[in-house]
């Protein structure tokens, strides 16, 4: 059992090693309801859980892959990868998911990378596509941490040619389109977000059965273009009309100091002190200006990270799962 609570009774279950390669992981997960639902249901329909979440990973393509039309793009990137989609859903981030998924990771988002994911995320549904490789290879490392190592780091300048968010567009820190969970672990708890008890018995069997889903994921794709408009997530052009929408704008309001700070700010706005200047003054001013741009500029211009601090649970990389397996073969 997981730590001890002050009567000394276990406060979660023991999970398994060959989940995470983490032991605080092991532990927090170990009393996340989130996982352990998910788990468990995992438990009664198949005596190899273990194998399964190692087999398999899980791609979440958000609002912004959705409204930038890249989920084809992502469907034909896993298959010239070598990766077979065999399930595939929508799934809605509302805020309270939001906070669930990155809920190890958030200590890290300023108030403004909170506030702008709240104004996109829920916009529209996003789609979660399960995958596992076409080779089946038993020594391979987990394949949800071989697709997030493939799908390529938040920072778009750090994105290389051949990783996924480098190929599906390279926009800001925030609009990177694509989430994975890091390990075997995370697959679980992720999906145990994502759906409820019927609809995640659908994604599991869906897997379990093992066929190639990718026209269903096509299907799915299609039926959200048809629901939202497509969207230029650039930032030169959002900047633009972010400028011209502020200058309407201030025509409607009544003289005096909101007005006044608006207009400095819309002509100070020509690089990303004044872009920031703007988007504060726009925020103050309650402005009801078009979301997507207010975004685009915002996750462009405005700080994301609080400096100073680690995640409560960080990344895993390839290597480490190689030592840990190495690890675990000479118990």
């Amino acid at each position: 059992m997981t730590g001890g609570t002050a009567n000394g009774r276990p406060f979660g279950d023991d999970i398994s090693p060959a989940l995470s390669c983490d032991p605080r992981k092991r532990t927090l997960f170990g009393s996340d309801t989130y996982f352990l639902e998910s788990l468990e249901q995992l438990g009664t329909l198949t005596a190899d859980v273990d194998g399964f979440l190692h087999r398999h990973a899980a791609l979440l393509l958000k609002p912004d892959a959705v409204v930038s039309r890249q989920i084809p793009t992502t469907v034909d990137w896993l298959a010239r990868g070598g990766f077979r989609i065999v399930a595939a859903e929508r799934t809605r981030l509302t805020r309270t998911a939001v906070r669930a998924l990155w809920y190890f990771q958030w200590n890290l988002a300023t108030p403004q990378r909170r506030r702008l994911a709240d104004m996109f995320m829920d916009s529209c549904d996003a789609l979660v596509l399960v995958v596992r490789p076409e080779a089946d290879d038993g020594e391979a490392p987990p394949a949800s941490v071989v697709v997030t190592e493939r799908k390529g780091p938040t920072d778009p300048r750090a994105r290389t040619p051949g990783q996924l968010r480098y190929e599906i567009g390279r926009y800001s820190y925030l609009l990177n389109l694509v989430h994975t969970p890091d390990e075997p672990a995370d697959v679980a708890r992720e999906l145990g977000i994502h759906f409820d008890t019927a609809l995640r018995e659908r994604v599991y069997a869906s897997a379990l059965a093992g066929d190639d889903r990718s026209a269903r994921a096509r299907e799915l794709a299609e039926q959200l273009h048809a629901e939202v408009p497509e969207r230029d997530l650039t930032f030169e052009p959002a900047a633009e009309r972010l400028k011209r929408a502020v200058q309407e704008a201030e025509g409607s309001l009544a003289p005096g100091a909101v007005r006044d700070e608006l207009r400095a700010a819309r002509l100070a706005a020509w690089d990303q002190d004044g872009y920031r200047r703007l988007m504060e003054a726009v925020w103050r001013a309650g402005l009801p200006l078009d979301a997507w741009d207010v975004v685009i500029v915002g996750t462009h211009v405005l700080p994301m990270k609080r400096t100073g601090l680690g995640p409560v649970l960080d990344g895993v990389s390839v290597p480490d799962w190689q030592r840990h397996m190495a690890r675990l073969a000479v118990r």
